[in-house]
């Protein structure tokens, strides 16, 4: 008999308490509907938009998530670096610098018995360069833990360093999905030797906002110059996920799915 698969689910950058409060609305029924062995959320933005606090991650747990990754605003509040020395469940990118607290990577034990290893990682091209280099970070890792299901949250900004990195790890890990932009990118595969990519998975966050946030003070910033205080958006919330399903021996992607729910309609779309 064929293995059973392993279903992963990223879900794209949490934007604030609103964002919170749409993955405790729908998760249950994405569960529900789709039996996924680890359910992943990038949580960096969780807390007020920049950053993450336990109340933050805990409210993302209690609602169903299993493992949070980070990037570039993982420290924007001082209260993560307790957080990160404490909860093995939440991640700092890999490639930050060894002195930092937390963890870049954790085993997560699947309700189906194999194990997942779950990857945070940082890109360097249009941001700022406190992150050793992504390709050799990765490369030292995966060298040193030979686990045959790995999926990477590559946090970076550049669709050309994700989708090198992308075909650099092709056959190497199980999924290489990409986080930060908040926009979902219409190039969700499976790659030539097994890997399931995306540039983009998206965010959980408004949707008549930029990237998560208030319109107004950003084409303030936009038109003048000047900045402006940046606040979560309220309104219509979108939840952004990608599903990637897995052979638990081969490690290779068999099937790799994007989807969009929008509040208000999830319940139907869902039935």
């Amino acid at each position: 008999m064929p293995s059973k698969p392993v279903r992963l689910i990223l879900i794209g950058d949490v934007v604030g308490r609103y964002g919170r409060r749409f993955v405790r609305a729908v998760l249950p029924l994405i569960k529900e509907k789709f039996q996924p062995d680890v359910v992943i959320a990038n949580g960096e933005n969780s807390a007020g938009g920049l950053g993450i606090i336990r109340r933050s991650a805990d409210e993302l747990f209690e609602a169903g998530v299993n493992v949070l990754t980070g990037g570039n605003h993982i420290w924007d509040k001082k209260e993560a670096l307790d957080l990160l020395k404490t909860e093995k469940r939440v991640l700092k990118p890999l490639n930050f610098n060894a002195s930092t607290p937390g963890n870049g990577s954790m085993a997560y034990q699947t309700a189906a018995g194999p194990v997942a290893v779950i990857v945070s990682l940082q890109g360097r091209v249009f941001m700022e360069p406190v992150v050793d280099n992504p390709f050799t970070a990765i490369d030292e890792f995966l060298k040193k833990n030979p686990h045959a299901i790995v999926l990477v949250d590559f946090h970076a900004e550049a669709t050309a360093e994700k989708q090198a990195m992308g075909f650099f790890l092709d056959g190497r890990v199980s999924a290489l999905l990409g986080t930060h932009t908040h926009v979902p990118t219409a190039d969700a595969r499976v790659l030539e030797k097994g890997t399931g990519y995306q540039t983009d998975v998206g965010m959980t966050g408004s949707l008549d906002s930029v990237i998560g946030m208030t319109r107004e003070p950003i084409i303030s910033k936009f038109y003048s110059g000047m900045h402006q205080k940046f606040e979560v958006a309220q309104g219509s919330q979108v939840l952004d996920m990608t599903l990637v399903d897995v052979d638990p021996k081969s490690g290779r992607a068999l099937h790799i799915e994007a989807r969009r729910y929008y509040e208000g309609t999830y319940g139907q779309q869902l039935s």
